[in-house]
């Protein structure tokens, strides 16, 4: 008797958080979302949460549990110092399977408490998990004396700056990837250096309204995000852009996890801002969203960002 196989083909539209984000914001019509931290101004605080999952996130053979609590918090801390505001209070939520032992856990939270100065651990939860690891994390920045950013505060005239190197942290994990030993580009995917200072400097400066964000999905996502939230256009200079020598375009572009800021704010106060490097300006909106040294970006869907629900 024959055997009949029938293949059947069905395209499914893939999903990415930009689409989710804007789901879930229509569905609760919340003032707050929109940014990377939520600014609730009659607390004066900023408040934001992130995830990270084993084998999406991190694999477990290339962090210590020390750089694996350092790097939660830190993505974290990125959120806020993006805001403007100060980092201060963090909780922390772990699922996680029984393979590990208690010096996983004294590790993990000695790491954590790396990540900034001042932080203060304030609570969390532990559950269990079957076999991965599972973190989520929420920290609060408070506001005082700052001027708390979003990205919808972009404006015509504006100038786009940033700080440190941009693509580092992607060559780090190809190293990884490769089984490949570079101390410096390792280092900056597990241990990425934060731009307390940079975000500072901006914060308590800057009068007007400005956007910042991190570059946790590259600077090309930020600048992005930045200019549709503002409906304006950003016109950068890529061979501006801070990056170690040797390193591709798409690296320096779409790499992300590198956790630098960059800002578009009024060129007035360029020169105030210690280390600063300007990359570009920003124009009222003239049909693409970002123009990187002629190359014209339309659409969310024209960066080749990491997707969490699918492609990359």
């Amino acid at each position: 008797m024959a055997t009949f196989y029938i293949l059947i083909y069905v395209k499914i539209e893939l999903v990415n958080e930009f689409e989710i984000i804007n789901i879930i914001k229509n569905q609760i019509g919340s003032e707050y979302i929109g940014d990377d931290c939520a600014y609730l101004k009659d607390l004066d605080i900023v408040i934001t949460q992130d995830s990270l999952i084993e084998n999406i996130h991190f694999k477990r053979d290339w962090y210590s549990p020390y750089q694996l609590g350092y790097k939660s918090v830190a993505v974290n801390i990125s959120d806020v110092l993006a805001s403007g505001a100060e980092p201060l209070y963090v909780t922390i939520s772990l699922s996680l399977p029984d393979n590990l032992d208690n010096e996983f856990i004294k590790d993990f939270y000695q790491g954590a408490k790396r990540a900034f100065k001042n932080l203060k651990i304030v609570g969390g939860d532990i559950t269990g998990s079957k076999s991965d690891i599972f973190i989520s994390i929420a920290a609060i920045g408070i506001t005082k004396g700052r001027n708390i950013s979003s990205r919808k505060y972009a404006r015509k005239g504006y100038i786009i700056i940033t700080k440190g190197n941009h693509g580092s942290s992607a060559l780090g994990l190809q190293k990884l990837q490769q089984n490949e030993y570079d101390e410096e580009l390792i280092k900056a995917h597990l241990e990425p250096h934060l731009e307390y200072e940079f975000s500072k400097a901006i914060s308590t400066t800057v009068k007007e309204k400005y956007a910042m964000m991190d570059t946790s999905d590259g600077i090309a996502d930020a600048l992005f995000k930045i200019a549709k939230a503002s409906n304006v256009s950003l016109i950068v200079d890529y061979n501006k852009i801070p990056h170690i020598k040797n390193i591709n375009k798409r690296e320096v572009l779409f790499g992300g996890e590198d956790y630098k800021l960059v800002a578009v704010i009024p060129k007035k106060y360029f020169k105030s801002i210690p280390d600063a490097v300007m990359i570009g300006y920003v124009e009222q909106f003239n049909d693409f969203y970002i123009d990187i040294s002629g190359d014209r970006y339309h659409n969310y869907s024209e960066l080749k960002v990491f997707n969490h629900f699918g492609d990359t």
